[in-house]
């Protein structure tokens, strides 16, 4: 899987590439607390090249959203598709997260 991060700002939006899944979804935790740690400050997670997720990538997700809350910051998502979305969903721990259509949007969701 290929991580992209980027500013917007003051905000650090993350984009994985590929399903958040098995060893992935370590990768992708790793690489997102090794950046919020290194500096304060805000968070999108662009999903938006994100097929699908596993039970892993959730577990990744949720932990990556306490660990953010308990740092005083905040974590949202962008560009879910109906399948990621879905899979929150279902799992009941949509109401974690913020959503926004784009990146761009959660990122001056922030102001």
């Amino acid at each position: 899987m290929k991580i992209e991060e980027r500013r917007h700002g003051a905000v650090l939006i993350v984009k994985p590439d590929g399903p958040v899944s098995g060893s992935d979804a370590d990768a992708f935790s790793n690489a997102v607390l090794e950046q919020i740690s290194a500096q304060a400050g805000r968070l999108v997670i662009d999903a938006s090249a994100v097929a699908f997720i596993d039970s892993r990538g959730l577990e990744a997700l949720v932990t990556l959203g306490e660990r953010v809350s308990a740092a005083g910051r905040t974590l949202k998502l962008s560009g879910l598709n109906e399948t990621v979305r879905e899979v929150l969903e279902l799992t009941e721990v949509a109401d974690l997260f913020e959503y926004y259509e784009t990146a761009g949007a959660a990122a001056r969701s922030f102001s």
